[in-house]
Formats: C-alpha cells, sequence, structure tokens
C-alpha cells in the first residue's frame, strides 16, 4: 500500500532512472535532503543545481530512495559505495556486473548486499519506492534484516524547527523537572530514554538497559524483543524510530512467529 511519509532531519541515498529513449536504462545514483527538490533540479539541469551527468539527459524518474540515516555523513559513505561497489572494501567479494545484466538490476543485487553488511546492516533504515512501476522484490537470500521495512510511496522531508531542535540540544525546563525512571534498572534516565511503541504502555527504559534485554546469542544489534511491562513483541528499529519522533499517534505490532520462521529457515540454510 502507498503512503506518504513526512520525516524531519531527512538524509537520503537515492536511484535514478533514466526514460528519454537516447540514454534509457541509465541509472544514478546521489544525496539529497530533499527528494522533491532534487528530482527538479536533475530534471532542469546543471544550472538548476542538478549533477553534470544527469543534464539534458532526463527526463529521470526517482526509482526509489533509502532513508533513515542518522547523519550525513552516514548517508554519503552509503552514497559512495553504492556508486564504487568494486572499489569499496566492503562489498569486495560481491560479483561483479555480468554481460548482459542490466544495470538497474545490478545497482539493486548491490544494495542488496550492502543492506546486509556492516555497518550499514546495523542501522534503522528504510528501503522506500518511489516509483511503484519499478518495484521488485528482493530475493530470498538477499532479503534486508528483518529491522528495514519496505515501504512504498512519496515522502516529504521537513526541517527541524529552530525550537525543536533547541529542544533535542538542550531539555526544556518542563523535560528537567520531569523524571524518567527506567523500568529495567529502576535508575533515573537522564538522555537517550526508549519508550514503548504501544503508546498506552508507560515503560521508559535506558537504550542500553533495553538493549541488552532485547539482544540474543549470535546478534551484534538486538533485532526484536518483548516490552518488559506490556510485554508486547517489537522491533528494535520501530523503537529507535519512536526515539527519534516517529510513530508517536501510531501503535505498531509484529508478527514475531513470522520473524522466528524467517530466522529459522535462514539458519538451516
Amino acid at each position: 500500500m502507498s503512503e506518504e511519509a513526512v520525516i524531519e532531519n531527512f538524509h537520503g541515498v537515492y536511484l535514478l532512472y533514466c526514460k528519454n529513449p537516447k540514454y534509457l536504462g541509465r541509472t544514478y545514483i546521489g544525496y539529497t535532503v530533499n527528494p522533491n527538490r532534487r528530482i527538479k533540479q536533475h530534471n532542469k539541469g546543471t544550472q538548476a543545481g542538478g549533477a553534470r551527468r544527469t543534464s539534458k539527459k532526463g527526463p529521470w524518474t526517482m526509482v526509489m530512495i533509502i532513508h533513515g540515516f542518522p547523519n550525513d555523513i552516514a548517508a554519503l559513505r552509503f552514497e559512495w559505495a553504492w556508486q564504487h561497489p568494486t572499489i569499496s572494501r566492503r562489498l569486495n567479494k560481491v560479483q561483479r556486473k555480468k554481460p548482459r545484466e542490466k544495470v538497474f538490476d545490478y545497482c539493486l543485487r548491490i544494495l542488496s548486499e550492502m543492506l546486509r553488511v556492516g555497518p550499514w546492516n546495523r542501522l534503522p533504515l528504510t528501503v522506500r519506492w518511489l516509483d511503484e512501476s519499478f518495484k521488485q522484490n528482493f530475493p530470498l537470500e538477499r532479503l534486508p534484516p528483518l529491522h528495514m521495512p519496505i515501504v512504498e510511496g512519496t515522502v516529504i522531508s521537513k526541517k527541524l524547527s529552530k525550537s525543536k531542535k533547541t529542544q533535542l540540544s538542550q531539555p526544556s525546563q518542563t523535560n528537567q523537572e520531569r523524571i524518567d525512571i527506567c523500568s529495567i534498572c529502576y535508575e533515573i534516565i537522564v538522555k537517550h530514554k526508549l519508550e514503548c511503541i504501544n503508546n498506552d504502555c508507560s515503560m521508559t527504559a535506558h537504550l542500553i538497559c533495553l538493549s541488552k534485554l532485547f539482544l540474543k546469542p549470535g546478534e551484534f544489534v538486538p533485532i526484536v524483543g518483548k516490552c518488559p511491562k506490556c510485554d508486547g513483541e517489537f522491533l528494535w528499529g520501530d523503537l529507535i524510530r519512536k526515539l527519534k519522533g516517529f510513530y508517536r499517534n501510531e501503535m505498531i505490532t509484529i508478527k514475531t512467529t513470522e520473524i522466528d520462521e524467517e530466522l529459522s529457515d535462514s539458519d538451516e540454510n
């Protein structure tokens, strides 16, 4: 189902596809904080801020975008590796482009590998298809980690207001007066407070305390776990997204039986 998302502090790495019959099938990978503005720049040319490689070769369509990076540095490193898979040390085991493989398919194959290797497999990323006519399913053996949702629909980037930036960097007087107690260690939470996805649950916890509770043998980063208060089961990536301001008015649940089955299948393989 397509859905429009409004995201603050947006950092995304996108894939363009050329629809010009003369250059049909060419691709371009780039980084942006505003995808709607960026695609217009690409189609208007270098005089409007577009890239030299895409100038006068349009129309281009922004097929997909990977977002959820904590900052521009993390996103730019991802962009560079996706652009240069043959010289990225993290992708040196990935097979090079096959003779008859389309460039677009090759880009998707590289992406599927990138999402499954460190450090990117530990980030709360979202794979978003912007042009559904190009959507392809990832092969079962190269599915993104379970905490990375694959969604469809447009995305709107929203700049953090000055007041909100101040709130994030320096807690308000109201927040300073409020004392949050970790539901696991029962100590005061000073920063990085995690809250349950269930809006009816009052669980709060230190990031490190809840991560230790969720972490299972063999995992470097938690994938899924139970809330110590309401017993609800949630993805670690969703808890991190709520920490960043998402899901304030939503109730997110998952079917852990499906996840357990998928994990057991991958272990057998």
